[in-house]
């Protein structure tokens, strides 16, 4: 039996089983590695506040958001080369690592040389090193991580996202418990994203040694060409996680950040289920780019899958936002809760794009994601332009919602020109269900039900009627679970 299980969990074998235990691990990692971490964010905002907490979540997102062109998709481009020839993998590593240590001390340098004419708070101002030294470091992370995603090892991402989160969580807390400022606890993120780190380089130690020999001059105009389309992708991201919070802090309090940050780490933690996904297939994707119909088919599934887990956790979490918000952070909090109700409205749309997206670029038509970046970038700074000072918050998370609809919409209509896929037909049982949830999470809030028994039944509720529509996605899922415990 435990031969089977770490055959199961720690070997490729075949493309079905390799995606299934890259998900697992992804979902096991990440998952996991987020609910250690929200102790000490939930434990940080109770103590800080919502101004220090603002202060702490508003310099956070402008370091993040000017560190996206450290890596601007080098990472990404490594993931792709390797998963298609590993014998290459070495040299890149090389190649991109001298790139993107160059890349970030130029970042950094261009941020603080801008950054007195963007804040206006003196307390964020002081916070920005240490800041910049946390991003950096978690980008150097991530990039470690790129390369055990080739190997189609996510097992190894999975222990690295543990063994991080842990060090951050006991940092974080032994640091705000002895001095209870943002500072503090920027420290204590640092401490644990260094450990992360050094855990993520190690098992390719090995590179490390050769880096001479292996870095190939030759490549960065080739990784450059190829990771630029996807960088610009990741500036778009950047700007829509990033810039309400930036632009908040222009026009609001620094409290009203700290509302809305509040929210936001919560949403985000929704988010990581298409993220997971994405990376997980993203390598098979890359395979299947020649064969345009078991390609188009992958697609739709995905696609499919994640709507599924996205519209109940929508209408769940648009109704239940007040009591959620109160759950996790006590009554201090309740100001954000209209804009967290919106952000999860935006789980819909958010959860497909990453599919669309990585399905572009697996097709090597990243070139087609320049206009999907240009919408994305302008539509969230014209939308906050417009919503932020009339309606605050709510009008951010309006704004974010809003513009990942129109961008959603782009890349569907893009990649349907590149393969033949449809959902559309393929809806129905999802929407029954849904309908049938969102009157069960009414009911339950009517008679003042527990917030954490309203989740639990609704979705208990919503998965037995996709068991009997026998909807397919769901079943493919569901049918080993229950034939295992019929068998127990």
């Amino acid at each position: 039996m435990l031969q089977r299980v770490k055959s199961l969990l720690l070997e490729n074998k075949t493309t079905k089983q390799t995606i299934a235990k890259n998900t697992f691990w992804l979902f096991f990692g990440n998952i996991g590695s987020r609910l250690i971490r929200a102790g000490v964010i939930i434990y940080a905002a109770r103590i800080l506040g919502a101004e220090d907490w603002g202060i702490f979540s508003y310099a956070l997102s402008l370091a993040a958001f000017f560190t996206v062109f450290t890596d601007f998709g080098i990472s990404t481009v490594i993931t792709r080369e390797s998963a298609k020839d590993i014998s290459v993998q070495e040299k890149y590593f090389s190649t991109s690592l001298i790139l993107k240590v160059v890349m970030t001390v130029v970042s950094i340098a261009v941020f603080l040389a801008l950054a007195p004419f963007l804040i206006r708070q003196k307390a964020v101002m002081a916070l920005l090193p240490i800041i910049i030294l946390l991003v950096s470091l978690d980008g150097m992370r991530d990039f470690a991580a790129s390369l055990s995603r080739a190997w189609e090892k996510m097992e190894i991402e999975a222990a690295i996202q543990i063994i991080t989160s842990v060090a951050i969580t006991i940092g974080g807390i032994i640091a705000l418990t002895y001095y209870g400022t943002s500072y503090a606890l920027a420290a204590g993120y640092v401490i644990g994203v260094g450990i992360g780190m050094i855990a993520a380089f190690y098992p390719f130690r090995h590179y490390f040694i050769n880096i001479k020999n292996t870095f190939d001059a030759k490549l960065i105009k080739p990784i450059l060409y190829a990771s630029w389309p996807i960088g610009m992708l990741g500036l778009m991201n950047a700007t829509m996680l990033n810039t309400d919070t930036i632009m908040i802090g222009w026009f609001k309090d620094i409290s009203d950040v700290g509302y809305y940050s509040a929210g936001q780490r919560i949403s985000q933690i929704l988010f990581i289920v298409p993220v997971l996904l994405t990376t997980a297939l993203f390598p098979s994707f890359a395979k299947f780019a020649l064969d345009k119909e078991r390609f188009a088919r992958a697609v739709e599934k995905s696609i499919l899958i994640l709507l599924m887990i996205a519209v109940p956790m929508a209408i769940g979490g648009a109704i239940l936002a007040k009591d959620i918000m109160y759950l996790v952070y006590g009554d201090q909090y309740l100001a954000g809760s209209i804009a967290f109700a919106i952000m999860c409205l935006t789980v819909i749309y958010g959860f497909v794009a990453p599919v669309l997206g990585n399905a572009i670029f697996a097709l090597n038509n990243e070139k087609q994601l320049f206009i999907y970046v240009i919408l994305g970038i302008s539509g969230n700074f014209l939308f906050n332009l417009f919503l932020i000072p009339r309606f605050g918050i709510a009008g951010a998370a309006f704004s974010t919602l809003l513009n990942q609809i129109i961008i959603t919409l782009y890349l569907y209509h893009r990649l349907k020109k590149d393969i033949t896929f449809s959902i559309r037909k393929k809806l129905s049982n999802i929407g029954i269900a849904s309908c049938i949830l969102f009157i069960a999470v009414i009911g339950l809030s009517i008679i003042e039900s527990p917030v954490i028994i309203t989740i639990f039944a609704a979705a208990g509720v919503y998965g037995y009627i996709l068991y009997l529509l026998q909807e397919p996605a769901f079943m493919e899922i569901a049918d080993p679970i229950i034939r295992r415990i019929k068998n127990a």
